[in-house]
């Protein structure tokens, strides 16, 4: 076993604890570039492919945003529960990403409106329930949960629960920052437990809602947990990534150290595997049942079913488990800040393609050809640039660890067996 020498702490007002000028410079030209980007791909979507495809992309983008977000929110979350020290040094930069669920409730509001003018779902159309065939009595029960104003009743419920929790824990880390008192760390401990019980809810209640009801006839009851499980994997890569991209640029640099990447790259590992076993189970028991209304959702995602979307079912086994099982399992992958960073990367582009997956192929035109592939990718590099640039607005105006954490001294200290 190799011995950690552990870091001096450092006065809370020193330099390597502030976002590094180039990143700072970069935060309006990403704002202004991702919301041109954003607005451009869902106009060019819609306006070329029709009022569906162009929300559809934009839903995509959404959700790969929010995903990340909601994932660093339950990070947050867990670490408190489970009164983890390791984390600590890291946390900052979860926070961070879980107070975009603010802005991120704002630009919900396109979806919200697709209800209510019936451009996306497409439980809204009144000819659906004809056009199916599906019997008056199922429908009527259907649409008793499929309203608009049910709908939008309960998103306002879901991003007044996650955006009341966000921002409780993240002025809480605040204040303590300026005060050094643990009872605010007793009290975030404290809460913790009912937060994660409300937070499990609402991720699942959501994916239903906003996800799975594009195929309103379809049903899983793993799909909130496939959807929860891509944003707890894509939250711990965006960590990683984002630490390392401060720490290149000289900040956190004695902070961060190989043994906290180590730790984020075995947590990366466990979610990888648990992606992969809620992927494969969803689809077996739904394949072994074989019953008409739950097969049709991936009859229109599978090879021999779909030319489009079927190879990315394919991609998804072998690019998206398969690859970086193999890659990121070893010891001396994870004790490699670069390496976990690069492997990072590119399990965020395949959350992307996962979510892609699962909401694309229900705007009823496949991939839309070269412009719609455009469209969806201007969309999330949008969003993203966007999201990323907000970060850094934040980052900006706090430190990026939480200097008198009780747990910081732990934190610094930490070390792998």
């Amino acid at each position: 076993m190799s011995h950690h020498q552990a870091v001096a702490p450092k006065p809370a007002d020193d330099p390597a604890f502030t976002m590094p000028a180039l990143l700072s410079g970069m935060s309006l030209p990403l704002c202004i570039g991702g919301l041109i980007a954003l607005v451009g791909g869902a106009f060019l979507g819609t306006t070329s492919l029709g009022g569906k495809f162009g929300m559809s992309a934009y839903l995509t983008a959404y959700m790969y945003a929010f995903t990340i977000a909601l994932g660093s929110l339950f990070f947050v979350l867990i670490q408190h529960l489970a009164r983890a020290g390791w984390s600590v040094v890291v946390r900052r930069v979860a926070e961070l990403m879980m107070v975009m669920l603010l802005p991120l409730a704002l630009m919900f509001l396109p979806i919200a409106f697709s209800v209510w003018n019936g451009s996306l779902y497409s439980w809204t159309d009144p000819g659906y329930q004809a056009e199916h065939g599906v019997p008056a009595a199922v429908w009527a029960e259907k649409i008793r949960w499929l309203n608009p104003q049910w709908f939008t009743f309960r998103a306002l419920l879901y991003f007044g629960i996650w955006c009341a929790t966000a921002w409780w824990y993240y002025s809480k880390s605040q204040r303590q920052d300026e005060t050094g008192e643990v009872t605010l760390t007793e009290s975030m401990q404290a809460r913790s437990g009912p937060a994660v019980i409300l937070f499990s809810f609402c991720t699942a209640f959501a994916a239903f809602d906003w996800v799975m009801s594009l195929a309103p006839m379809w049903f899983s009851t793993m799909f909130g947990v496939y959807i929860f499980t891509g944003s707890i994997l894509s939250a711990h890569c965006a960590i990683a990534l984002l630490s390392f991209v401060l720490q290149k640029q000289g900040a956190i640099r004695d902070e961060v150290t190989i043994e906290h990447y180590h730790d984020l790259g075995k947590l990366i590992f466990g979610f990888i595997c648990f992606w992969g076993y809620i992927a494969f189970s969803q689809y077996m028991l739904i394949w072994y049942a074989n019953i008409p209304e739950e097969t049709h959702w991936f009859a229109g995602r599978y090879p021999g079913f779909s030319d489009t979307f079927g190879p990315i079912a394919i991609a998804l086994m072998v690019l998206h488990w398969g690859l970086p099982f193999l890659g990121i399992m070893s010891r001396h992958v994870r004790r490699r800040p670069w390496a976990v960073a690069a492997w990072s990367l590119y399990i965020l582009v395949m959350h992307f393609v996962d979510l892609y997956w699962a909401i694309m192929p229900e705007a009823n035109l496949g991939a839309g050809g070269v412009v719609g592939v455009i469209s969806s990718l201007l969309c999330v590099i949008g969003m993203v640039a966007l999201m990323l640039g907000l970060v850094i607005v934040v980052g900006s105006g706090t430190r990026l660890i939480p200097v008198r954490d009780p747990r910081l001294g732990e934190s610094l200290a930490f070390e792998n067996i």
